[in-house]
């Protein structure tokens, strides 16, 4: 099992309109996909930045999952239409975490 750590910086003044497009559509996209999320977050002190976590059994699922995600037709179509008046993201990381070996049920 692998997991990714996602963190969204929203463009200045775009966090609502990041938050809305979660809400609206990606959840549900994710769900088709396969992109299975364990955790969402925002920063308590900055509700522009939001991580989250995905898991997957293994990097081929991952790399699948986020392939159809992204040419999803639905996807590309909520994307264009969020960011008409521009770039609602203004940074974006992933991290691909693995379990050690040295902790219970970790790769090994």
């Amino acid at each position: 099992m692998i997991y990714e750590l996602r963190e969204y910086v929203a463009t200045d003044g775009m966090a609502e309109r990041l938050h809305a497009r979660f809400a609206d559509h990606t959840f549900e996209l994710f769900a088709r996909h396969g992109l299975e999320l364990t955790g969402f977050w925002t920063d308590a002190e900055d509700p522009g930045r939001i991580v989250y976590l995905l898991r997957f059994p293994d990097d081929a699922a991952r790399r699948e999952a986020w392939a159809g995600f992204q040419n999803d037709p639905t996807w590309k179509q909520v994307k264009a239409a969020s960011e008409a008046d521009g770039p609602i993201v203004a940074e974006m990381t992933s991290r691909i975490l693995t379990t050690p070996p040295y902790v219970d049920g970790g790769a090994a």
